[in-house]
């Protein structure tokens, strides 16, 4: 009897084993991650991920380490030409997609693609798509592509006893570039597929994919920190920063239920309370509006010509906040500056390859491909001098000091980082003027 072939979506123990280690290194690449709502994921059915795409591969593993359960992805198909990675790519569980741009031609050869994810479906193995189809390291959404949805209308079609579900999961990081921010992630409102089409039976099947296209399209923005990819977009953002803080004193001071919230939620909730406002004054207020926007495009060119941190401009007491992170770099130092010296290869190799990318949003992948191969293989060096140069007694305590060195040197560097870009901006007083006119307008026309 023929042995049957082994499918992408099987049980692999190695896989399974390493997942353990993927996930773990993934929670230390951000100094926090936060998942809501998966009480939404749909569990008597079928499931397609269909997450917003703004940080390349830390994309994908944000969403894999959403639960333990393995989970089946789609890449452009040019990274899959050369035979070696595209075994490894099956391995690690992901399958080649066509893109409009490869040609028509192309394009065609996804219905193999197409199969497979129905089987994959069918064996209620999860599967995801990113719908945007490209990375775009903005606080927006790009137009959906259809490829998605012939995927969920096929398999649909061919399990019509088992309920599909497309899952919109917004994410919305910190920072796209910098290594060790905070990334949160919502699940959001679920469609059935099933459902849909039934509803929507007296519909061409070309309208019911725009149909079901605009409510993906809605359910992902009410997912994500959603800005207008306008000409106001850097504007709207600067405004945002510069009355996040007294918005979110506001919103504990209001109502209970924020009165215990963690501060990234807060963020998310007083920034999208920010972008609604904006919406409101362009259309009740243009003039008013235009005025705040024009002021926070200005200041946003003020701010990046100076190399200041968005974060400093929601920094509320300059003088006790530089006293802090001045007395936390003091404190650290009798251990940060031999972590920094022990994480200098890392750091190099790091800042070699990633000079190499002139995306940025590719970075914090090669950071974290980089650091999960090449620190531990430093560490086994360290290991064997510490232990061939004192003894174990001595040898073990230092290899374990050791172990987060990496982060440590990055968290310090974070944090001299900001002690320079508050320094910077409460020397600019015409920054810091415009910032007080943008909060002066906003919380005026409230």
């Amino acid at each position: 009897m023929a042995k049957r072939e082994k499918k992408i979506q099987d049980y692999d123990f190695m896989y399974d084993f390493l997942r353990y280690y993927v996930d773990f290194a993934l929670k230390l690449s951000y100094r926090h991650i936060k998942y809501v709502g998966k009480e939404r994921i749909p569990q008597d059915g079928a499931i397609i991920y269909a997450p917003n795409h703004t940080n390349a591969l830390m994309d994908a593993l944000v969403i894999l380490a959403m639960d333990h359960k393995a989970k089946v992805f789609v890449a452009r198909a040019d990274i899959f030409r050369k035979p070696i990675l595209a075994k490894i790519f099956r391995w690690l569980k992901i399958m080649p997609i066509m893109r409009m741009r490869d040609g028509a031609d192309e394009v065609r050869k996804n219905n193999e693609t197409i199969e497979k994810a129905v089987d994959v479906l069918r064996d209620k193995v999860p599967f995801c798509i990113f719908p945007e189809g490209q990375h775009q390291t903005k606080y927006s959404a790009q137009p959906l592509a259809k490829g998605i949805f012939r995927i969920a209308f096929q398999a649909q079609e061919l399990m019509p006893d088992m309920p599909l579900y497309i899952v919109p999961v917004g994410m919305r990081y910190g920072n796209f570039f910098r290594f060790r921010s905070t990334v949160r992630v919502q699940v959001g409102e679920p469609i059935n597929v099933q459902k849909f089409l039934a509803s929507h039976s007296e519909m061409t099947v070309p309208e019911q994919m725009n149909a079901i296209k605009a409510l993906l399209d809605e359910h992902l923005k009410e997912a994500i920190f959603y800005i207008p990819n306008d000409e106001h977009y850097e504007g709207t953002h600067e405004v945002c920063a510069a009355v996040v803080k007294r918005r979110v004193r506001h919103l504990r001071r209001s109502d209970k239920k924020w009165r215990k919230a963690r501060r990234m939620e807060l963020f998310f909730e007083a920034n999208n309370a920010t972008v609604e406002q904006i919406t409101r004054l362009r259309e009740e207020k243009p003039e008013v509006a235009e005025k705040v926007l024009s002021l926070g495009k200005e200041a946003a060119e003020m701010r990046l010509k100076s190399d200041i941190s968005l974060a400093s401009v929601a920094v509320r007491n300059f003088t006790l906040s530089q006293v802090m992170k001045y007395l936390l770099l003091i404190i650290s130092l009798p251990y940060s500056i031999p972590a920094t010296i022990f994480a200098l290869p890392l750091t190099g190799v790091l800042a070699k390859l990633c000079g190499l990318f002139k995306d940025g949003a590719f970075h914090n992948s090669v950071r974290y491909l980089v650091s999960i191969l090449l620190w531990p293989l430093l560490m086994i060096i360290y290991a064997i001098v510490a232990y061939a140069c004192l003894p174990w007694q001595w040898a073990l305590p230092i290899t374990l000091a050791l172990l987060p060195a990496p982060i440590v040197a990055q968290e310090v560097y974070r944090l001299i980082r900001l002690i320079i870009s508050d320094m910077r901006l409460h020397r600019n007083k015409a920054l810091r003027e415009k910032y007080k006119e943008i909060r002066k307008i906003m919380f005026s026309n409230n």
